[in-house]
């Protein structure tokens, strides 16, 4: 697997770090069991940052749910019941979306959401982090 993976030295208290399944690495446009790539970010109060691209080698729920086990939460366009149930027994919070998203779109909406009132399984997610 080639990968190039970038981290911040002093990641911010209560940094997320998101996954998007994506075919161009610009839209949230990829059904999770069929996504060749995830593209990595972490998002906080003052930042974003691009982290890395996953590739996904085999098409294997179990291997895909671990090649995620460090994000937070993962968005795509759509999920079968066992990979949902896989990924959030993981401690990965689903998102899905009917249609085909921006994520720099979604990326400013979930910072918006970090420097305003946070929704409790973003709250949650945070407060895990932090203990």
């Amino acid at each position: 697997m080639s990968s190039i993976k970038i981290t911040s030295n002093n990641p911010e208290e209560g940094t997320l770090k998101i996954a998007f399944a994506t075919k161009d690495l610009e839209n949230i446009d990829s059904h999770f069991g069929s996504a060749r790539q995830f593209a990595v970010y972490e998002v906080s109060k003052s930042c974003i940052n691009v982290c890395e691209i996953k590739k996904v080698i085999e098409k294997d729920t179990d291997k895909t749910v671990a090649l995620l086990d460090d994000i937070d939460i993962v968005y795509f366009t759509n999920v079968g019941a066992i990979a949902a149930a896989k990924l959030i027994n993981n401690g990965i919070f689903t998102i899905k979306y009917k249609e085909v998203v921006e994520i720099e779109t979604e990326l400013k909406k979930l910072q918006e959401m970090l420097n305003t009132n946070p929704p409790p399984f973003i709250k949650k997610i945070i407060e895990k982090k932090a203990a």
